[in-house]
C-alpha cells in the first residue's frame, strides 16, 4: 500500500474514534466541559448537515454512525482509486 493511502487511512480512523469519543462523552461529562467543547469544536461541523437531513429518532442521534459510514466509504474509495 502506498504511503498516501496509509495517510489516508490513518486520517480516516483518526476522525472516527474522535467522532466515537464524543459520543461517547457526551453521556459521562457536562456539555460545558473543555473536552467536549473541543471535540464538539472538531465533530459538530461534519455532522449538523447529516443531523439537517436524518433526524434524531426518539432519544437516538443515528448522525455519528452515519459520519463513520460516510468517512469509511470516502477512504475506502480513495484507497481504492491510489492503487
Amino acid at each position: 500500500m502506498s504511503g498516501l493511502a496509509l495517510a489516508i487511512r490513518a486520517v480516516a480512523q483518526i476522525f472516527i474514534w474522535i467522532i466515537i469519543a464524543n459520543a461517547i462523552l457526551s453521556f459521562v461529562l457536562p456539555p460545558y466541559h473543555a473536552l467536549r467543547v473541543a471535540l464538539d469544536k472538531i465533530v459538530e461541523p461534519f455532522l449538523n448537515p447529516i443531523r439537517q437531513i436524518i433526524p434524531a429518532a426518539g432519544m437516538i442521534d443515528f448522525s455519528p454512525l452515519v459520519l463513520i459510514l460516510a468517512i469509511e466509504f470516502l477512504a475506502r474509495i480513495l484507497t481504492a482509486l491510489i492503487h
